[in-house]
């Protein structure tokens, strides 16, 4: 049985870049850079932020499942 995933992708924009995310546990909805500086600071084990078209991006780790 697999562990939820703790991000959650709440809206897109119209390329499918993830912009806006919600903490399952929390309840708190964050843009992409909030998640993406949350991650960074350590607060989400199994996410990292890759940097793609100087644009920064929270993904899951691997092994995980996507971002839901």
């Amino acid at each position: 049985m697999s562990k939820k995933e703790r991000l959650k992708v709440t809206k897109e924009s119209g390329t499918g870049l993830n912009k806006m995310f919600k903490d399952t546990k929390t309840g708190r909805t964050m843009t992409r850079g909030k998640t993406a500086d949350a991650i960074e600071a350590g607060k989400y084990p199994g996410y990292h932020v890759m940097k793609k078209d100087n644009k920064r991006i929270p993904r899951s780790n691997p092994g995980t499942n996507n971002l839901g």
